[in-house]
């Protein structure tokens, strides 16, 4: 069994990796780096060469995890795609999102290279792609087969299960193994794993011990209603697919609680779209609230150019739940921010990561008064408005991923998807507690037989 990181560097980024098993080739991953542009946000497949991959999985949709996937099916045409049923309908809408994204920035930005791949391309690739529900066992040929598991971290997000004739590797994707609102926690094998590669995205982020989802989901109805009851207006910059479907299935029971005032609920952007295909699989995934549709079943009010679809305009007393989360540039929740947070009735609540750099970094770092470069195409706007962060990530916490290797206890644990602080956090935890486990943070390109 060799492993074999196509990463560039040794980071959260453009997730791939490359399992040699039964004399099966098999890629992990295709994604794309958010933080990069060109040919370097993609993952380092010139490692590959071309047609020599028999099988591709991917894990979940985000696009750190699935956006190089059309560049990676180019170079290598005997390979098939394995996804779950609500992944692929998730990659699909996401990529061809991709693509005009791409295409803009070919204009705005002057980069040549893009767009990678166009409409039609995917189009024809999606003929490769093979869907499979949760625990069916996947044929591979040569005794080397795979299996999903539910990883709990997004809408259809799956381990993978790689077994030969006499090693099997567990491959976690990314985790969560806390119930969210709408999606419950994972159920991931534990027995008889000789090689598990896990994530160690909050390796470094501890959490404050007196933590409670229950608790924080009860501030957050608090910021909201205080908001409404003095006659302001809610902004949630949210991703467009997970967050956006979690913060309205808060909202709506809020509501249903008599926590927070029957308000109007607008979201914007790629979040629509993404929003009907978690409903489109209200009854056929694993939910907490299995039937519930967010679309129909809350009259949520919609942005977008389609004429069924409100402009999105501020008005006082209603929740805008806009993506991005990041309140990126040119994105639905950077422009709303514009004539919104010199307001001090507004609040601002953020519920997920926003990288320090970013628009949304730059604000949670900001104080009251200061001046906020949203886009630096137009003047600053004052911050005047109240703003809080609450926790309500979709990756496990380094505690409950650390119980899951112990209870494992695989020969081999191979560390991925975290920066390098992380992961050594979890290498030392493993050498204290599992002397005789051998730990890998692996090195860009090197390969190590497993």
């Amino acid at each position: 069994m060799i492993f074999q990181s196509l990463l560039r560097r040794s980071e959260i980024g453009a997730n791939s990796y490359l399992l040699e098993l039964g004399g099966k080739r098999i890629i992990l991953d295709s994604g794309m780096h958010p933080k990069e542009e060109g040919l370097d946000s993609l993952p380092n497949h010139n490692e590959l060469e071309y047609n020599s991959i028999d099988s591709i999985f991917v894990s979940h949709s985000h696009l750190d995890h699935s956006g190089s996937l059309p560049v990676l099916m180019r170079d290598q045409p005997k390979a098939n795609v394995y996804m779950t049923p609500a992944t692929t309908k998730l990659v699909d809408a996401l990529l061809h999102n991709s693509v005009n994204v791409m295409e803009s920035k070919r204009i705005e930005l002057g980069i040549t290279d893009y767009p990678f791949y166009d409409h039609r391309e995917l189009d024809d690739f999606e003929e490769r792609w093979r869907a499979f529900k949760y625990q069916v066992p996947i044929n591979l040929g040569n005794g080397v087969k795979a299996t999903f598991y539910d990883a709990g971290h997004i809408l259809g997000s799956a381990g993978i299960m790689l077994e030969g004739d006499d090693q099997r590797l567990f491959y976690t994707g990314d985790v969560q193994f806390e119930d969210q609102t709408l999606i419950p926690g994972a159920s991931l094998p534990e027995d008889d794993i000789d090689v598990l590669v896990v994530e160690t995205t909050r390796g470094a982020s501890p959490r404050i011990e007196t933590y409670s989802r229950a608790e924080e989901e009860l501030k957050f109805a608090k910021s909201i209603n205080d908001c409404l009851q003095n006659g302001g207006s809610v902004l949630v910059p949210v991703f467009a697919m997970g967050k956006t479907q979690e913060v309205m299935t808060m909202i709506n029971r809020f509501k249903k609680e008599g926590l927070i005032p029957d308000a109007p609920v607008y979201i914007g952007g790629l979040s629509t779209k993404m929003t009907v295909i978690f409903d489109e699989f209200a009854n056929s995934t694993p939910r907490n609230q299995p039937g519930f549709r967010i679309l129909k079943d809350m009259e949520v009010k919609t942005g977008g150019r389609k004429k069924k679809r409100v402009p999105i305009t501020y008005q006082p007393g209603c929740i805008y739940a806009l993506s991005s989360g990041m309140m990126t540039e040119k994105t639905v929740s950077n422009g709303f921010a514009r004539n919104f947070i010199n307001n001090p009735k507004n609040s601002l609540l953020f519920v997920g990561y926003a990288d320090p750099d970013s628009p949304a970094g730059h604000i949670r770092k900001a104080s009251k008064g200061d001046m906020i470069n949203l886009d630096s195409e137009q003047p600053p706007v004052q911050f005047n408005c109240p703003m809080e962060v609450f926790d309500f990530s979709g990756h496990a916490t380094r505690d409950d991923i650390l119980d899951y290797i112990l209870r494992v206890n695989a020969k081999t644990n191979v560390l991925v998807h975290g920066d390098i602080e992380a992961a050594n956090w979890f290498a030392e935890q493993i050498a204290e507690k599992m002397p005789e486990s051998k730990v890998i943070i692996p090195a860009p390109a090197m390969k190590y037989n497993l």
